[in-house]
């Protein structure tokens, strides 16, 4: 199984939930209650756009052909008391 990195932003919204968007995957949209659970829930959606893709024939958008398997620094959240 291959892994790439793919950049994620992730947005407070004013009532205090996290959102998930990503310039390198359109279409890519999460939204959860704490900022791990958005990731989590990023991270299901990004694998189920990307088998669609393949599924369907479609190329991959550019920045997803040109990655290269995950390797390098990243953050992770930590919740603290």
């Amino acid at each position: 199984m291959k892994e790439i990195l793919l950049a994620i932003h992730i947005e407070v919204l004013p009532e205090g939930s996290f959102l998930a968007t990503s310039d390198e995957l359109p279409g890519l949209v999460a939204q959860g209650r704490t900022a791990a659970e958005v990731l989590e829930i990023a991270q299901d959606v990004a694998r189920k756009l990307i088998e669609s893709y393949y599924e369907h024939g479609d190329e991959l958008p550019p920045a997803l052909r040109a990655a290269t398997p995950a390797s390098g620094d990243v953050r992770i959240p930590v919740s603290i008391s």
